[in-house]
């Protein structure tokens, strides 16, 4: 494999700012973590760049061309499972990115799991760009796209595609769970107390980073609304956090105490506020 045909090399110019860390300040550090690993890759230090792309991707975790830099290179060292990992990360946050659904296809393959190769493959369309290719390693798997295509979408299919929406099971690895919701795609959005993250897990049990933020500090209670926006009863800073299908995060309700939980009925929130013995009524403005 000739790396230099998958590493993408976009150097993005960054600028430190003397301030409280902010949400701003951690896209810029993984900014910075990025070109640092870009750096690395130019002079042929691809363990210390895939590290950097690594660490980009903590430091934000929505960051795709770090996760497929990082995809290539652990390829490129021969380590497979990484590889396929950081790709599985773009397909969760960008499905249509077919050149990453192909390249863990491809890395299925190579890994002996000729099954979800084939499934992989069938997420990418036969007249995208990357179709030709895609093509030429499902015939190397002896399938065809087209049939496997319209075989997944027959209505029977889809009672098998998820089994765990409707069987028990146990979602794992979660750190101080506490709130929980969901959405109508089937998403499960859990918060997590003790390291102020708020974790998505989508109906096939992949979990990712869907929100972590200074603003967060003990986040306990979840809900959403009917627009998709997801409210966060912020417990260690007395304040209600409201994050907007963009991933923005602004405080709504301030000096409330020790908020707990939530519900939320037509445009009218309800919060419990532990700390005062009150459950506190407000009017949603979207």
């Amino acid at each position: 494999m000739k790396l230099n045909n998958f590493i993408k090399v976009i150097l993005v110019s960054a600028i430190l700012l003397c301030s409280a860390p902010s949400f701003a300040d951690l896209a810029t550090d993984a900014k910075l973590q990025y070109n640092k690993g870009i750096e690395y890759y130019q002079v042929g230090s691809y363990q210390q760049a895939a590290e950097c792309f690594k660490k980009a991707t903590e430091l934000d975790p929505n960051y795709i061309d770090a996760y497929f830099n990082l995809g290539s290179l652990m390829e490129y060292l021969k380590q497979d499972d990484e590889a396929l990992n950081a790709f599985k990360q773009i397909i969760l946050r960008k499905p249509d990115d077919y050149e990453s659904v192909y390249k863990a296809a491809e890395l299925s393959k190579k890994l002996g799991n000729n099954e979800k190769a084939k499934m992989y493959l069938t997420l990418i369309p036969t007249d995208s760009l990357i179709g030709a290719r895609a093509k030429e390693l499902a015939d190397s798997l002896e399938m065809d796209i087209p049939t496997a295509q319209a075989e997944l979408n027959k209505p029977e299919s889809f009672a098998d595609a998820n089994p765990m929406n409707n069987s028990n099971g146990v979602y794992n690895d979660i750190t101080s769970p506490t709130g929980i919701a969901t959405d109508p795609e089937g998403n499960l959005y859990v918060a997590g107390f003790s390291d102020n993250t708020i974790y998505k897990i989508s109906p096939n049990n992949q979990k990712i980073v869907f929100i972590k933020s200074p603003k967060i500090d003990g986040p306990v209670g979840l809900v959403r609304d009917n627009q998709g926006n997801l409210y966060v009863a912020n417990y260690n800073k007395n304040n209600v956090l409201k994050v907007n299908t963009g991933g923005e995060v602004s405080e709504i309700i301030t000096n409330i105490q020790n908020p707990y939980c939530m519900h939320i009925t037509g445009d009218l929130l309800f919060v419990s506020a532990q700390g005062s013995n009150q459950v506190i009524r407000y009017k949603l403005n979207n």
